[in-house]
Order: C-alpha cells, then sequence, then structure tokens
C-alpha cells in the first residue's frame, strides 16, 4: 500500500486572508522550484515533499517524513469546505482555520469550528498579519521561530497577549490550544502558528506542522491500495472543444481513459464512461493560455483532475465518483444511491431550503437545526414553482421562507408570492438574513393582531379643552396608557358606554392613531359632557370579553397591563366573572 498526500481545506472568516495563505504556500513553493517546486492540479495545489524539505530547511534537521507531500484544496471558505465530502465526512484530512491576530475569532470562525468538530477534521490555526503588529521588524521568507527572536520585547509581549485571546475564545468552543512550538502533546492542544502571507513569515513552520502531524496521526487513514478511483467531484465546468467537464479530487485508487464511473446525480446515479483524462500543464509550460491541459491515460490518488463523459448534466457538484466494471456495477450504483442521501430530518410545517450541492445543503440545515428551525422540504438546484407551492402551503406564518443557497431564485417564479426569498451566497450570512427576516415578520404579524384586537387604553378629558358638549362631544384628551384610533369603544369610569371615538385631531391634522403621552381633540359619539362624562374623568376602551382573550397571547406594555387590570375592575361589579 502506498500513502497519499493528505487533502488540506482552508477555512477562516471573511477577509482573515484565507486566498493571501494559499497564495502564500504556493508562492514560497514556486520560489524554490529547482527542487520540482508545487504541481497545479485541478483545483488543488501539490507541494512534494522535497520542495517541504527545502523549505523548512533547519526546522526540519534530519527527519524524514513518508507522506509524498500536501495537497492543498484551491478553493478557500468552509463553503467549499463542506460540499466537499468523502466517506460521509469532508473531504479534507486536515484542515487549516485562519483567524486574524487582530480581529480573533468572529462569527465565521464559530461556523467553521463547529463544521470541523461536525467532521471531526484535525486542524491547525494559522494566526495571519502578524506583520500589522505595531513595531514588527521585517524578517521577510523567515520561519516564524526565527522572525520572532528578532522582535522587540513588547512585539512579543503583544503576540503573546493576542495568542492568549485567541486560545481563551478557543477554550469557550471546546479547544485547547497554544503556540506550536510551546506543545509537547499535539493531541491535547491544537497548534497555533503565527503567519505573515504578505511577508511569507511562517509559512515553513506552517508546513511542517501539517507534514508532522500528518506523518505522525493520519498514516493510516492515507494508505491507499491499487484499486479502482473514488473522489469527490469539486464543480462541473464547460470547456471548449471539449463540453462539459467534471473537476474532480481523487482521494483513493486510481482512475483510467475509457473507464465506466458511476457518479452522484440529481435524482439517480450518472453512468459514464472517462473518454478523456486531463491534468493542468506545469506552470513552465504554459505557453498557449487556449490548451491549459494535457491528456494522461490514468492518475493514482491524490490529484485534481478534469474528466471530459458523455451525458453529465445531472451530475451534483460535492458528489461521489466510482470507478466501476460489469462485475460490481450495480453494487457502485446503490452505494452511490445511499452516499446521496441527504442527512436532513423533514418536518411536517417548515421552511424549504435549496442549495447547489449536497454538502451545502446539509450545511444549511445544521446551521438552521442549532436555531431550532424545522425544515419542511430540501433540495439541490434552483428554487422552482413547486418549492414556492409548498412554501405558501405552510401552516404556521413565519415558515413561509425559502433560503435559497448558492443557486438562483427566477424573478417570475418568485414574483407576487407571499413567501419570503433568501438568497446568498455565504452561509453565515444567510443565516443572518433568516433572523431579520423572522423578527420582521414577527413585528408584522403582531402589528396586524394588534390592528384588529381592542387594546387598553386610559385617557383623561383635559378640563379647559371642550370644544363641543355632544353630538358628537369633541374634547381634548392626554392619552395616559395604550394608543388610540378611530372606531375604537370606550367607556366611563362607571363602565358605562360612551360610544366610539370618531376621528382624532391634532391642531389642523387628522390623525390615524394617538399614543401615550400625546394631547389631542377626539369626537366621541355617545359622549355628554356634563351627563355621562365631566371634565377631567378618566375613561377607557370599552373592551369585550372576547379582546380579553386574545389579549392574553400578546405582549402587552406595562402601561397596558396595569390599564387592562382596572377595565376588568370596573366590569367585574356588574359581572363578577367578567373575563375569566
Amino acid at each position: 500500500m502506498k500513502i497519499r498526500q493528505p487533502i488540506i481545506g482552508v477555512l477562516g472568516h471573511v477577509d482573515h486572508g484565507k486566498t493571501s495563505l494559499l497564495d502564500a504556500i504556493r508562492g514560497t513553493s514556486i520560489a524554490k522550484k529547482e527542487h520540482g517546486g508545487i504541481t497545479q492540479h485541478i483545483g488543488a495545489t501539490e507541494v512534494p515533499i522535497e520542495t517541504i524539505y527545502e523549505i523548512c530547511g533547519s526546522l526540519i534537521k534530519e527527519r524524514k517524513f513518508k507522506i509524498p507531500g500536501l495537497l492543498f484544496i484551491d478553493t478557500p471558505g468552509h463553503e467549499a469546505f463542506t460540499t466537499l465530502r468523502a466517506r460521509g465526512g469532508s473531504l479534507s484530512d486536515i484542515a487549516i482555520l485562519v483567524v486574524d491576530i487582530r480581529e480573533k475569532v468572529m462569527q465565521q470562525t464559530v461556523e467553521s469550528l463547529n463544521i470541523l468538530k461536525k467532521f471531526k477534521t484535525p486542524f491547525v490555526i494559522a494566526a495571519t498579519k502578524i506583520d500589522l503588529i505595531d513595531g514588527w521588524r521585517n524578517s521577510q521568507n523567515k520561519p516564524f521561530v526565527q522572525a520572532i527572536a528578532e522582535q522587540k520585547d513588547f512585539v512579543k509581549e503583544e503576540l503573546d497577549r493576542s495568542i492568549y485571546t485567541i486560545s481563551e475564545q478557543l477554550f469557550n468552543h471546546g479547544f485547547s490550544s497554544e503556540r506550536y512550538d510551546r506543545i509537547s502533546d499535539f493531541t491535547k492542544n491544537v497548534a497555533i502558528v503565527p503567519v505573515s502571507s504578505k511577508l511569507r513569515i511562517g509559512i515553513a513552520d506552517l508546513l511542517l506542522v501539517l507534514i508532522g502531524l500528518s506523518q505522525r496521526y493520519l498514516e493510516n487513514q492515507l494508505k491507499t491500495e491499487e484499486g479502482p478511483g473514488v473522489g469527490t467531484v469539486l464543480e462541473i465546468k464547460e470547456e471548449k472543444g471539449l463540453g462539459k467537464t467534471l473537476d474532480v479530487i481523487l482521494y483513493e485508487g486510481t482512475i483510467r481513459k475509457g473507464d465506466t464511473i458511476v457518479v452522484s446525480g440529481k435524482n439517480k446515479p450518472v453512468i459514464t464512461k472517462v473518454k478523456i483524462l486531463l491534468k493542468p500543464r506545469p506552470l513552465d509550460e504554459i505557453r498557449d493560455p487556449r490548451d491549459p491541459f494535457i491528456q494522461v491515460k490514468e492518475v493514482s490518488a491524490a490529484a485534481g483532475i478534469k474528466i471530459a463523459a458523455p451525458d453529465i448534466d445531472d451530475v451534483i457538484p460535492g458528489g461521489i465518483v466510482k470507478v466501476a466494471n460489469i462485475e460490481n456495477l450495480e453494487h457502485i450504483i446503490n452505494e452511490i444511491r445511499d452516499e446521496s442521501k441527504l442527512a436532513i430530518d423533514l418536518s411536517e410545517d417548515g421552511i424549504v431550503i435549496k442549495a447547489d450541492a449536497k454538502g451545502s445543503l446539509e450545511a444549511l440545515y445544521y446551521e438552521l437545526s442549532l436555531l431550532g428551525v424545522p425544515v419542511k422540504k430540501a433540495g439541490i438546484g434552483d428554487v422552482t414553482k413547486r418549492d414556492v407551492v409548498d412554501a405558501e402551503t405552510t401552516q404556521n406564518e413565519l415558515n413561509r421562507i425559502i433560503i435559497a443557497y448558492n443557486v438562483k431564485a427566477p424573478q417570475d417564479i418568485v414574483s407576487g408570492t407571499s413567501v419570503k426569498i433568501i438568497e446568498g451566497k455565504v452561509l453565515y450570512e444567510l443565516i443572518d438574513k433568516y433572523k431579520e427576516t423572522i423578527e420582521k415578520e414577527k413585528e408584522r404579524i403582531e402589528e396586524e393582531k394588534r390592528s384588529e384586537i381592542n387594546f387598553p387604553v386610559k385617557l383623561k378629558i383635559l378640563e379647559n379643552y371642550i370644544f363641543r358638549t355632544s353630538k358628537p362631544a369633541i374634547v381634548g384628551v392626554r392619552v395616559l396608557a395604550g394608543k388610540i384610533k378611530p372606531d375604537l369603544p370606550v367607556m366611563n369610569s362607571e363602565g358605562k358606554s360612551l360610544g366610539t371615538i370618531k376621528s382624532i385631531r391634532d391642531k389642523d391634522q387628522t390623525l390615524k392613531e394617538a399614543i401615550m403621552g400625546q394631547e389631542v381633540a377626539v369626537s366621541i359619539s355617545e359622549a355628554v359632557v356634563g351627563r355621562n362624562v365631566q371634565p377631567g374623568d378618566i375613561i377607557y376602551s370599552d373592551l369585550s370579553e372576547n379582546d380579553v382573550k386574545k389579549l392574553k397571547n400578546l405582549e402587552l406594555t406595562y402601561e397596558e397591563n396595569e390599564t387592562l387590570n382596572e377595565i376588568i375592575s370596573i366590569k367585574r361589579r356588574e359581572k363578577p366573572f367578567w373575563g375569566i
């Protein structure tokens, strides 16, 4: 059995330097190209062990590794991480969690930690942007352990403070961590490697930690037999002269031109044949940008490859690819079918979620499940008319929502519907948008409920502001509690009806409502000043028992609650069990 390269994913909060770190790893490796440099794969970058020996230099000393190198997935971010799956877990054997040394652990960092926990993926922390610490001396292209020795004491102390804060934050999420050069037992601590992508400081340290951890703890996992190829689809791409192609990370076995392959499809496994197998030309051989690939007869794991094959329209990104033969074809089809099943528990009443890949959909479901959000329907692909109908017929009004994660919601399908459509390409932003939508919907529903119910209201008739004594009486009032609106029934302090408020005015302006603290003029249909109401009197909204029952399900202000109790006391003078 041979040992393949570990596949490495890069996660972290937005703008914390994921892409810059990958660029720095590539750049540092390309600079050592006299020793083989990097090998560019489809969707991945391979750094061979010889290049790692060269970059790490004295850090490695006399140590030798069986691991042939490291294979970095080129698409950073946890959207890619969750989409790319293997054997029910993550495609990545080990991950780099990028944390900005200044901003520390942020929202997407926590999301990334949850994903790493879920997939039980080992990881190291790359504490980026150390060159932005005040007073940092330029130590370009040096390992961190050499660069830190050249810094002044106050810089070292500032770095230690930042790392301590990150460690504290990680501890709150269940991880013990320490600066990598201070760790004696890597099974008990997550390694924090301080780096600067801009100055390429600490790249050697990071590569050394990754190769060391892979050698020590992942060797059995990385053993791959000579056998049929197994991989994960990165994406489906249209290539000039080739038609639709599959970009695949091969993590097990060998794939050859002419092989029959079974791939995860939208509705069922897709069976097809490898027509052309492609790898990128080496970086120093790309002379014609129109011809960046070379055809090969076979490729072994781990590698990033491009497959040209017929009838692959229904293949889904993040799906599994397996080489099959006549004897095991049915067995492989059943395996792919089982692996393609969504790990999602659906509820009778819930929201609708759509995503571009199985892993993305499951990641979205996982984040929603942490919030206790039920899901009625989940599917891969763009939002359809059927999705909208399913969302519209949801019983709970708050669940009439479709979340579209990295897929389209065509305007002709969603326009005119009452269903709320939440679209986006970043998971944590989608979750934030969902929370905002729910809050707005709750406020709207509450407002609608309030508009249908008469609320507890308390008014004082102002003594010197009697404009008309009857038919209707027009008087000045101060709103002591609640909110008045036209057609609100009112009563005096003895529980006798005064009819309804017909209109509300402030100077020359007609108002739709008046709230607590306002002084306005109101016309009251059945009030007669001097008979059933007097200047200076307190009057109340004339609530029905049905109003009181409905009010029990709503949030009332302190003043509204107090007024409601006063109204109930007035009503119970005649009917002792009123409102019970």
